[in-house]
């Protein structure tokens, strides 16, 4: 099968998320200007660079509470912050939960019995038993073809590592097994690890 984006696939469901798999998931948490505090899991997430280290994540959709975008992009064009959460199997649920098109007030934390503490670098939440938590510091937001579509970059300023995570100095995943997001409403999880070695090394 072929099909060019711009006419549509004819499928039940769009199959651009199903082949662009698995994803990670960037839980991200922000503070808006009034004190508002939000949560929420975005799969079009990487990391972009190491030296400095920097992240990014899009957001791809627009509540009628905050115009053009929503809460994270919001609170980030406010505040220039936010914190990225490492999403593990075991929080599935209450990451599901903080997916939802929540109005502006309605702080996911709360709503999905999400434990929080206060970021080291900056003025944010983080969720407190996530294997590795990541505070930004905004370096720019890139608006993107079409509608409500934003790209945020930031800059890694400080990083939280679970105890239990880190094995022989190294951060292991087999320790948590992080979730995935696969295409339609299907994720995964990694159980199985294996390593290998460039050419030259």
């Amino acid at each position: 099968m072929y099909y060019r984006p711009a006419d549509g696939h004819g499928l039940p469901h769009n199959p651009f998320n199903a082949i662009i798999t698995p994803r990670p998931i960037g839980w991200i948490s922000t503070r808006g200007a009034d004190g508002s505090e939000n949560l929420a899991p975005y799969s079009f997430f990487n990391a972009v660079a190491y030296v400095p280290p920097q992240v990014m994540f899009a957001s791809t959709s627009a509540k009628e509470d905050r115009g053009d975008t929503k809460d994270s992009v919001a609170n980030i064009r406010e505040t220039g912050v936010f914190c990225v959460n490492i999403v593990e199997y075991t929080a599935r649920d209450g990451m599901n939960q903080t997916s939802g098109m929540w109005p502006k007030e309605k702080d996911e934390f709360t709503l999905a019995g999400i434990a929080r503490d206060e970021c080291a670098e900056i003025p944010c939440s983080r969720v407190a038993d996530a294997p590795a938590n990541l505070e930004c510091k905004l370096t720019q937001i890139v608006e993107l073809e079409g509608t409500s579509n934003f790209a945020v970059f930031g800059e890694v300023v400080g990083i939280h590592m679970r105890d239990d995570c880190v094995v022989d100095g190294v951060f292991d995943v087999t320790r948590f097994n992080p979730l995935t997001r696969l295409g339609y409403r299907d994720y995964s999880v990694i159980r199985e690890v294996f390593s290998l070695k460039r050419p030259g090394e």
